[in-house]
């Protein structure tokens, strides 16, 4: 198919200083979890978004000097000559499919720790960055650099952009943002220095212009020169002469970075879910920088609409489209657009599971694209797949984000499948959880899957059919797999901390009487030891109907694992909006219909509330009595000629909705093929 007219502004180049971007589709610097000790990984992942028709990739954050030593967090470097080679791969595949290779050096300042380098960290005045969150704490505070350091660092980036140049980078940056070193420099709430580099607002802009000034002087004429820049705190100060101090600090640099790259100041507002914010959140925030700079602009804002993209290049918000997430989810984005092929765009939808993946130092993970972080080690293209080796027809029971992605992927290698789900629509665990408050946008997990199962011949799709034994024994299939998915339970929490003993009396439900249209009898406790959305949501859902919702955990904050998803303070926002009460570090241990009694999970001293509805988000089990009845038929499915009887997704091992996907698309991708000694590819230091 060609190209829709309308999208021809998305194609053309851009000049950044001495090289030029052939799209304006540009892979801004964005966390992958793979460091310098993976550069076979690295290399493929950014790779293969190349070949998607990303103009631009770049890196993640990378370091200039041990000084800026964020472990065990995952973090490259290009401290000396050693490294050069690991980010050469990177390069030589960006290369290969024409676009830029762009790398994003970087010094943390008071926000690292250097517990492995074991320097003192160095700030502008000594003041410490003090996380309220276990992983980012640390005892040792930073030290007020001196005239001395901050020649140091000058010299550790020029020294960076050397070698970055020697690696093959053709745009470096200068990173200002999120709280770094730079970024410190820019906030009179670090900056309390009294010489050159403090007080006025040209004082602190002065540390980034000649980190920009030193990094051209070490490049030349052979890679353009970006600055990365947190905005938002910036924009909230009134400027002296200018709307704020935003405005300021753009127009004293306006022209001297060959590339502005714009942002938010935190992760929960940079990188914001879609359950709190919408495509395009950024604009409010970035909107002036090209009235001030003739130089292009390049944001981000969870694009993923070929129309809003237009919109934001032609109504001068920015010239080129950020995309993190969305180039994680589709690689292969702007291809599609290029090709006619809009409508099969993998939409990210902002989960934010890829940030997780930082959290816990591991190559990055998504819940739309499978694919991501396994392209060299398990050789999986989001776009290619091997062939099938037999005639071989898969019955697929359970139509949810395992059973989906599943059928998808066994229909695209070319097998015949046939997917069956008792419910009437297909959607599994979704149609419910898009219901939940903000989580809308998470429909296009299943929404996308169907689109491309509709459009192919070799899919037969059968909502509601609840399929029984002697039913699937029946229908002349060769193998069979059950994504059947799990139920929760309403066991409590014990003090070892695991679950124990159900709870099985009138008026304690469940996620699944929720989602069957149960509305519980106010006052209702909704009691939290899974730590996701779940529980958070279901509680913002229910405020509004019962008018009295008090929601208990065992954790130290409201839904705790959704600080790895950079969800946790808009979840308690939401609760303290829906006028929802948080009790933390407690567990229900009895309920008698009037009232719960919690334990502090620590003294067990303890305490009752007013609740005449329990809701337990805690324990999930797999629904496997399909797959265990079927294995208990060995002689009858051998004589209706089934090979095979597998589980995936919940119905296996319940997790989040990532895990049912990868689980679906990896028995998919290695079905009936050879058996590996290791799962995967096992890749090493250079």
């Amino acid at each position: 198919m060609a190209r829709n007219p309308r999208f021809n502004i998305l194609f053309e180049p851009v000049r950044i200083g001495p090289v030029t971007a052939p799209n304006r589709f540009y892979q801004v610097p964005h966390a992958s979890g793979m460091t310098n000790a993976l550069p076979q990984v690295r290399a493929k992942f950014r790779g293969v978004k190349a070949e998607g028709g990303w103009g631009v990739v770049c890196t993640g954050a990378v370091s200039i000097h041990p000084s800026s030593d964020d472990s065990p967090l995952p973090f490259a470097s290009l401290w000396d000559d050693k490294d050069i080679r690991a980010h050469a791969l990177m390069t030589d595949a960006v290369h290969e499919h024409g676009s830029l290779a762009g790398v994003e050096l970087w010094h943390g300042g008071a926000c690292t720790l250097n517990r492995t380098s074991r320097l003192a960290p160095i700030s502008p005045s000594g003041m410490p960055w003090l996380s309220t969150h276990l992983g980012f704490m640390g005892n040792l505070r930073p030290r007020s650099m001196d005239a001395a350091d901050i020649q140091d660092l000058l010299k550790w980036q020029a020294a960076g952009a050397r070698r970055a140049m020697q690696a093959g980078f053709d745009i470096v940056y200068v990173y200002a943002g999120m709280g770094y070193l730079p970024y410190e420099f820019l906030l009179p709430e670090y900056n309390h220095r009294t010489d050159a580099y403090g007080g006025s607002i040209e004082n602190r802009v002065r540390l980034v212009r000649e980190l920009l000034e030193v990094t051209r002087d070490a490049v030349g004429d052979k890679c353009g020169v970006a600055l990365r820049i947190s905005l938002e705190e910036l924009r909230g100060k009134p400027g002296r002469d200018a709307p704020s101090e935003a405005h300021e600090v753009v127009a004293l640099l306006a022209d001297i970075p060959d590339l502005w790259d714009v942002k938010m100041d935190s992760s929960p507002t940079d990188c914001a879910p879609s359950r709190f914010a919408s495509e395009g959140s950024h604009e409010p925030v970035i909107n002036f920088v090209k009235s001030l700079t003739t130089k292009p602009v390049v944001g981000v804002g969870r694009f993923t609409s070929p129309d809003v993209m237009v919109s934001q290049v032609k109504r001068g918000i920015l010239d080129l489209i950020g995309g993190a997430r969305p180039s994680i989810a589709d690689p292969f984005l702007p291809r599609k657009i290029d090709e006619g092929r809009e409508h099969e765009i993998r939409e990210c939808i902002g989960c934010n599971i890829c940030i997780s993946s930082w959290h816990d130092g591991v190559p990055v993970r998504c819940t739309q694209n499978p694919t991501a972080g396994e392209e060299w080690r398990r050789d999986w293209h989001p776009e290619r797949f091997a062939p099938p080796t037999s005639d071989a027809n898969v019955l697929i029971v359970g139509g949810g984000p395992a059973g989906l992605e599943c059928a998808v992927t066994l229909a695209r290698r070319g097998y015949q499948v046939t997917l069956a789900d008792a419910a009437k629509e297909f959607g599994g665990r979704l149609r419910f959880e898009t219901r939940l408050p903000g989580l809308a946008t998470w429909g296009r997990v299943s929404d996308w899957r169907l689109s491309q199962l509709r459009e192919r011949p070799n899919v037969n799709l059968y909502p509601g059919s609840e399929l029984g034994v002697d039913d699937i024994l029946g229908l002349e299939h060769s193998h069979v797999v059950i994504a059947t998915g799990a139920r929760w339970t309403k066991m409590l929490f014990s003090t070892l901390e695991f679950p124990v003993g159900e709870l099985d009396i009138p008026c304690v439900y469940t996620p699944d009487d929720i989602a069957a249209g149960v509305v519980p009898r106010g006052p209702v406790v909704v009691f939290d030891f899974d730590n996701y959305y779940m529980a958070g949501a279901i509680a913002e859902q229910l405020a509004p109907q019962v008018g009295d919702v008090t929601y208990v955990t065992t954790a130290g904050n409201a839904s705790a694992w959704t600080f790895m998803t950079n969800e946790l303070p808009l979840v308690h926002r939401a609760l303290g909006n829906a006028g929802v009460p948080i009790h933390t570090l407690q567990r229900v241990t009895a309920f008698d219909g009037e009232s719960v009694t919690l334990s502090d999970v620590y003294s067990g001293a303890e305490k009752r509330l007013p609740c005449r509805s329990l809701v337990i988000v805690g324990m999930r089990k797999p629904r496997a009595e399909l797959h265990d009845a079927l294995l208990h038929r060995a002689a009858d499915l051998q004589a209706a000629g089934i090979g095979s009887v597998t589980r995936i997704g919940d119905s296996l091992a319940p997790g989040a909705i990532v895990h049912a996907v990868h689980s679906g698309h990896r028995f998919a991708r290695e079905f009936q093929a050879p058996p590996q000694e290791l799962p995967y590819n096992r890749d090493f230091p250079i």
